[in-house]
This record gives C-alpha cells, structure tokens and sequence, in this order.
C-alpha cells in the first residue's frame, strides 16, 4: 500500500546556518541596553586551524608528532610464558594510559570541574592565613603586621562567568521578559489613565447636561436614597443625586411616575443623549376619520405624527412629556368614552372607536412609537391634527380646573361652609359636538344648494352666503380653555332676486334656527327646512309676481293679492279675476 504524501515529508533536524538567500546566519553573542546586537565574528578557516595546530605545540609539547612515530614503530617485547605475559599486558596498559593524551574536550571539560573546588580552597587558605596572622599578633604585639586594614573581611567567591553564547542566550530572556512585563505595565497605566479622563470628561459633561436641563426650566427633584442606605435618626439623609420630572402638575399620580428620567453617570463623549426613562412605554396616540360618503366609499385621515428628535437634551424630553401626555389623554377618553349620550363607542386596551355622526367614525389609538406607520399626504387631514391639538387644550382646561379646586380647598381663609365638588370639564364631549355639527352643517347646506340650483335654474336670481364657524380663531380658543365652553355657531345667508332674505343661524351640535320677518323658528329636521324653504320661497316669488301684475294693469285700476289659503296670487281688474 503507497504511504500519503504528507508521510514521505522529511524534516531536517540540523540546525539552519543559512538564509533563504544563501548567506550564513551570525551567531548572536550579547544585546547592548541601547538595543544593539553584537554577533560573533567570523574566523578564516586557516587562522583557525593555525590556532589549533598552535595549541597542540603548547600543550602536548614541540616532538608530539616524533613521538607519535616513535611510538608506532617500536614493537613491544615478547614474553614467554603466561604470567609472565600477564604483566606484559598490564605493562602495555599503563605505557598505554600514560601515551594517552587529552583532548581539548577532555581538557575543558576536567578545567571545569577543578576551577570552582579550586577557588573554594583559594578562599579556605586565605581565610586561615589571616585568622593565624591575627592570633600571632595578638600573642607578640610589638611584631609587625603585614595584615590588611580589615583582617577579618569577607572574601566573596565567584564561580566563573558562563560562556558568552549563553550569557547571550540569557541576557535575551531577561530583555524579552523584562520588555514583555514593562509592556503589561505600560498598557495598564493607560487603560488607567484612559478611564480616569473617560470618568473625568463624563462627570463634566453630567453637570453641563444638568445646567442645559435646569435652564430649560425642567424640573429637577431629589433622587432617593440607594439601597441600604442609613436611615435611622441621627443619619444623612441628603440626596446623592436628582431626578428629572417633566410630568404635568395635576396629572394623576401614576401618569407622573412615568414622567420621570434620569442621567446616566458614566456615558463617553461620543453618545448623543445620556437621558434614561425608566418606565417610558414608547406609544404615540393617533387619531383617524372615516367618512362614509353617500355612494358608500370610505374615505379615511390620520393626524401627522412626528419622529422625535432625540438628538439634544430639550428634543429628547419633549418626546418623552408628549407620549406621556397623550397616554393621560387616552386614559380620559376611555373614561368618557362609556358615557357618552349621543354616540357610541367601542372600548379595548389601546383603541377606542367611536360612531361620533351618521357617517363619521372617529378612532384613538395608542401606537408603537419606535415603527411609526408610514404616512402619505393624502391620508393625513387637518381636522385630525385640529382634534389632536384640542385634546391638549382641553386637558390643560381640566388641570386648571383641578388646580383652582385644590388651591381653594387648601386656603386658609376658607368659609365654613363646605363648597361642592365641581365636575371636571370633559374631553371628548366637545369633540364628538364639533364633529356631529361639522356633519350637520353639510346636510344643511347641501339642502340650502338643492334649493338655490332649483331657484337658479328656472331663472330667479339667488345668492347664498356661508359662515359654519361665526367667531374667530383667538374667540374659538379661548372658548376651549374656559371652564363652561360656548357652543361653536355659525350662520347662513340666503339672498333671493336681490329683494328677500333668509337668515339661518346654527350652534353646535344640531341646532338650527330660522329668522324670518315675522318671526323665529326652531328648526328639528332636514324636512322641516325643506318645508320652511318650500314656503318662503313660494310666498316670495308670489309676491313678486303680484308686483308685476299691480306694475302692469296700473291703467285698469288692477288689485293684485296672496291668497294664503290657496296659496295663489290673484289679481282683478274691471271685472276679471286672474
């Protein structure tokens, strides 16, 4: 069976000499602290071998190669018998042994060995000569000394310094540990000083955000204290930190826990906001307007919603009293929403749908204030974002009015006898008015221009004039923040052959009311319009037709009249009835 290929690899053992570009490698002696390395020199090849032919003249002698022959061609005695043979061989043995001699190997290896005992007997004899010289001064003090100022010295002995190649080798593990852990050092410090000035550049920025907050007229309120913390009598108790609360004043008090935030400690310099809202919900109340039109298509708005800016201190805030705000809203309107007398509603957990008119649905809902739906701008509608604002005007009413009854309760001077509770101003009640008299309003109307079609088109001249909201912008929201509010009026005028007028005025949410020469009408229903139009309209143009005939037979002495009765116009002159 063929071996794989990766079995056949061989791996030389051999320590490399060269390169991958053929040049030898230099062997590493020693690193200088500047970080210069110092290699081995190179030897030529006959220098050394001078060196070592040399060396075996000084230490084997100036004959070793004639002894070296001389010992080659002397034969050794031979001996007769075995004993005798046996000593012979003993004889060879010792001239063998002390023929021999050492290599350099050997040499080294035996210097070695006897250097260090040597040194150690060095120090033992130079030890007891002192101690000897010591005591024989001691008994003949008149002799003289030739011992050191400090007889009694410590003598330090040493062994030999390595080998040049290791202390190299050893130098270079020491530089590489010693660089190695001074690395680990260096990067601890500036992990260190890097979170010191991230800790620093933080706590700046803490206070700079708190200024920011508090000069934009937010509320700032003591944080409790942490966990733990003493509380006994005797104990500090003052706050360590604050909350930001951005909650309406008379909100109820689970609305105001929601609206409150805080400040990160640590945030790095590159994050946009270091605001946290612990019990932010995230939703967003949306309003929408179905219209059912009369040939039964559907027809349905929404009011704008805007992404919040979250990019500054104030952005960030806002958003945040604004989902608040708007889920109080909601909260109300499920209240009031099971209680209203002239619509119906259908109530769940995050939308309410009303039946606020006979072909207008109007719906609340709480939506995902992070995926906000995407809107076109044919779905969005003005009369959505006109309710949405006057959900806020209506509630900041219904503060005020919470406001004044607590303040009054909390008087001093209050009178003995206790006043009653005021209701507190609905919300949604207004809005359902408006929208069924919007709805009102276009019923009244479209008859009012069946009418001045029909007039027009048999050539009577007729104009018509409309006003659905009399009062102005400023009268209309200042109506919204008072306590009683006035129902929204508007009014029309109808102009027929530029001689007759009628005058219809309305207020919200279906009240109509005619004002006639002769008097002033209430009117219930659309047919009672139509009647009441039908017979002014009848009675004035007979009257014009009895100004006709009295202009045309002025001659004959002609009588032109109204018969109420009949309602005719009749006419006589010289006998003749018309």
């Amino acid at each position: 069976m063929e071996e794989p290929p990766w079995k056949k690899l061989k791996l030389s053992l051999e320590r490399p000499y060269k390169d991958d570009n053929g040049e030898l490698l230099p062997e590493l002696l020693d690193i200088t602290p500047d970080g210069q390395h110092i290699y081995r020199p190179r030897e030529d090849p006959t220098t050394a071998i001078g060196t070592k032919l040399r060396r075996i003249f000084i230490e084997r002698g100036i004959d070793f190669f004639e002894r070296q022959k001389g010992s080659d061609t002397i034969p050794g005695p031979q001996k007769q018998n075995a004993p005798a043979q046996d000593e012979g061989a003993a004889d060879g043995e010792e001239r063998a042994e002390a023929s021999h001699t050492m290599t350099p190997e050997e040499l080294y290896k035996m210097r070695m060995t006897l250097l260090p005992q040597l040194y150690i007997a060095y120090g033992e004899m130079t030890q007891a000569r002192d101690l000897l010289t010591l005591l024989l001064s001691a008994s003949l003090p008149s002799q003289q000394t030739s011992l050191p100022a400090a007889p009694l010295a410590a003598t330090v002995v040493d062994k030999p310094p390595p080998i040049l190649s290791v202390r190299a080798f050893d130098a270079q593990l020491t530089i590489g540990g010693k660089d190695k852990a001074l690395r680990a050092a260096a990067d601890l410090f500036k992990d260190a000083a890097e979170k010191i000035e991230e800790s620093r550049v933080a706590g700046e920025k803490y206070w700079l955000d708190a200024l920011k907050i508090r000069r934009g007229n937010w509320g700032l309120i003591p944080a409790p204290l942490p966990l733990g913390s003493a509380t006994g009598k005797g104990a500090d108790k003052t706050s360590k930190d604050f909350l930001i609360s951005f909650g309406l004043e008379e909100s109820p008090p689970v609305f105001r826990r929601r609206a409150i935030g805080r400040m990160a400690a640590m945030v790095g310099g590159a994050a946009q906001n270091s605001l946290e809202f612990p019990l932010r919900q995230r939703t967003r109340l949306r309003i929408s307007l179905t219209r059912t039109s009369p040939e039964g298509t559907r027809q349905t708005s929404h009011s704008l919603l805007i992404a919040p800016d979250n990019s500054s201190l104030d952005g960030a805030l806002r958003a945040a009293q604004g989902e608040v705000v708007e889920q109080e809203i909601f909260s109300a309107l499920i209240k009031e929403a099971s209680s209203l007398p002239t619509a119906s509603a259908e109530v769940s957990e995050r939308l309410i749908v009303i039946d606020a008119a006979q072909s207008t649905e109007l719906r609340f809902e709480l939506v995902d204030g992070e995926n906000l739906p995407r809107q076109s701008g044919d779905s969005i509608g003005p009369f959505c974002d006109l309710i949405y604002s006057a959900l806020h005007v209506l509630l900041l009413r219904s503060h005020s009015v919470s406001k004044i009854q607590r303040l009054s309760r909390s008087s001093i001077s209050r009178t003995s006898a206790v006043q009653p509770a005021r209701q507190t101003p609905p919300l949604l009640r207004p809005i359902i008015d408006v929208l069924q008299y919007r709805e009102f309003w276009e019923r009244v109307r479209d008859e009012i221009d069946r009418v001045v079609s029909a007039l027009r088109l048999v050539g009577v001249p007729a104009r018509v004039h409309y006003d659905p909201v009399a009062d102005s912008g400023e009268a209309l929201v200042k109506s919204l923040q008072v306590e009683d509010t006035d129902p929204v009026g508007g009014e029309a005028l109808l102009r027929i052959n530029e001689r007759y007028t009628l005058r219809f005025t309305t207020s919200s949410p279906s009240t109509l009311t005619a004002h006639l020469p002769q008097a002033t009408l209430s009117i219930a229903s659309i047919s009672q319009l139509t009647q009441l139009l039908v017979d002014e309209i009848s009675s004035q143009l007979l009257h014009q037709i009895c100004d006709i005939g009295t202009e045309r037979c002025e001659r004959v002495s002609g009588t032109w009249f109204v018969d109420l009765l009949s309602g005719r116009s009749v006419g006589r002159w010289e006998g003749c009835v018309l």
